[in-house]
């Protein structure tokens, strides 16, 4: 009788132990896995199982290749045309460190082609300092470049390279007769990155303060997007022609990035610094070597002035062709709004029979002519107007 009691609570055990094996909360970590029984299985995994569609994919694809509209035509047109004369400049600098080593600095930059003898113009301080310039073109062909001429205070240079294949030179537009509105382009290399075209419209016509610190008259804003690798690079008209040399972009000062508004040199600029280098191996841009304020009709009434329109001398830099030749600046401050200016100077109407408005005048006639030429003054002292002969000197860092 004992026995069988003992084979009795034997099996009793065994069935508690298999029914907890088998129906029980799993204990093991493997247990808890996904996909370890088809219920835990069910319950917890997200990921829908793929089927096989009873019927096929169907994708609806052009039967042609897209037809332009006119203004993409000319998009197009200008970069074909003009994105093989755009260059990349490399320039290498050597800096030392806080222990006297050597330490290679590279900077990168645009430039186009002038001619086919391998004559590149891009900005001054896209090469300034460098030991090393380095032109890659735009079929990707490497070469040394030697620095033919450089002017910091207009933030230009001129490299050349010799090319053992042919070289397709920009063609180059005046910049004159820019107006606010017109449709641009910019080809450069940003950030690197080789044949970028951006467009947009010339916003202003104005002088501003380049990146050497130098006077940059009739510069051309626009809102084209200009970045760091553009400078150096062709501004361009609708018909491909280069207008300008694009050279800076403003800045957001409260950001480190650009606040869309970029400035290119305009090309009449360039023609007459290239023609210096060609002529005397550097730059001599010629100057009046005055600080001038030009002066619109109703200033010129509250003034008492004998001109509606003109440029007021301010003051004539020592030494320079303007105190040379005679002519006299203010000698009585006063406020132009919050702006304190000097009055009682010579207001300057003409130069060469050619009415003067304002300094965006001035540089006109100054891109016609070199230091040493001989102009004709127009200017009245007081109410009566009067003429004079004046040599023009080179343009120093502050002149006019």
């Amino acid at each position: 009788m004992s026995l069988r009691r003992l084979l009795l609570i034997i099996a009793i055990l065994g069935g508690v132990w298999y029914y907890t094996n088998t129906h029980g909360e799993p204990t093991r970590e493997s247990d808890l896995a996904p996909g370890h029984g088809s219920l835990w299985s069910s319950l917890t995994s997200t990921e829908v199982a793929p089927t096989r569609s009873n019927s096929p994919l169907t994708l609806t694809e052009a039967h042609a290749a897209p037809e332009f509209d006119a203004e993409e035509l000319q998009n197009i047109s200008v970069y074909r045309h003009v994105s093989p004369s755009v260059v990349n400049i490399t320039s290498t600098s050597v800096q030392f460190d806080f222990f006297y080593g050597a330490v290679p600095q590279q900077g990168q930059g645009s430039g186009f082609l002038l001619d086919k003898q391998g004559h590149i113009a891009t900005n001054y301080h896209v090469i300034a300092g460098a030991q090393n310039v380095e032109v890659q073109t735009f079929d990707k062909h490497r070469y040394k470049a030697r620095i033919i001429g450089k002017d910091e205070r207009h933030d230009l240079a001129l490299l050349q390279i010799d090319s053992t294949v042919a070289l397709t030179p920009v063609v180059l537009a005046q910049s004159r007769d820019l107006i606010p509105g017109q449709k641009v382009y910019a080809i450069g290399n940003p950030f690197g990155l080789n044949g970028t075209m951006t467009t947009g419209i010339i916003s202003a016509i104005r002088s501003v303060r380049g990146p050497q610190g130098g006077q940059i008259e009739n510069a051309i804003q626009t809102d084209a997007s200009i970045n760091h690798g553009n400078s150096g690079g062709p501004l361009l008209n609708s018909r491909g022609e280069v207008i300008g040399i694009t050279s800076m972009i403003a800045s957001n000062p409260n950001a480190d990035q650009s606040a869309g508004i970029g400035f290119a040199i305009p090309i009449d600029t360039v023609k007459a610094v290239l023609a210096d280098f060609q002529k005397y191996g550097h730059s001599r841009r010629p100057s009046l070597g005055i600080v001038s304020l030009p002066i619109a009709a109703e200033v010129a009434e509250q003034m008492g002035l004998p001109s509606t329109a003109g440029v007021l001398i301010q003051r004539v830099l020592p030494g320079g062709a303007a105190q040379q030749a005679g002519l006299k600046g203010g000698n009585e401050s006063a406020y132009l709004g919050n702006m304190q200016i000097q009055i009682g100077g010579d207001l300057i109407v003409a130069i060469d029979g050619a009415e003067i408005t304002s300094g965006e005048d001035i540089n006109d006639q100054m891109d016609h002519h070199q230091a040493g030429d001989t102009i004709t003054v127009t200017y009245y002292r007081g109410r009566k107007r009067m003429t004079l002969r004046l040599t023009l000197q080179e343009a120093g860092a502050r002149a006019a």
